[in-house]
């Protein structure tokens, strides 16, 4: 009976571990993927401040998303801002992606607990029970 018990605690310990691991992995990828699009605005901005103020700038759009006259060049389209905006827009960019990284790193540290913790529950579980930890070695071998 005891056995019964600790094989079905192992298999839900066991389960939460990939569980969490699957998390981590997708909030670390979308940490990284933040931290590409907050380098991106980061040196569009740097770019953009070496511009004179009265240059001619243009923005890349999605065409689903207006309807005006627009300038296309092989195959992707622009319209016609004034640096002001494209400044402001990149700013704000860089600010959400500052947020949206620091909510993630959040996000990250807690699960990281969790692991730990689930990681310390399996250990705890396997030296409490020396057959299911030999049973679990003779299955994965």
């Amino acid at each position: 009976m005891a056995d019964e018990i600790n094989k079905s605690a192992f298999i839900e310990i066991q389960g939460r571990m990939v569980e969490l691991t699957s998390k981590l992995k997708q909030v670390q990828n979308q940490m990284r993927t933040k931290e590409g699009e907050k380098k991106r605005a980061f040196l569009t901005l740097e770019e953009l401040s070496q511009v004179p103020d009265d240059t001619n700038t243009y923005k890349s759009i999605d065409l689903q998303s207006y309807n005006l006259f627009v300038y296309c060049f092989a195959g992707r389209t622009f319209v016609l801002e004034p640096k002001a905006v494209l400044m402001n827009e990149q700013e704000q960019k860089l600010k959400d992606s500052e947020s949206a990284i620091g909510s993630l790193q959040t996000s990250k540290e807690y699960m990281e607990k969790q692991l730990a913790e689930v990681e310390n529950n399996l250990r705890e579980l396997l030296q409490q029970d020396p057959g299911l930890a030999r049973q679990i070695m003779s299955m994965s071998v």
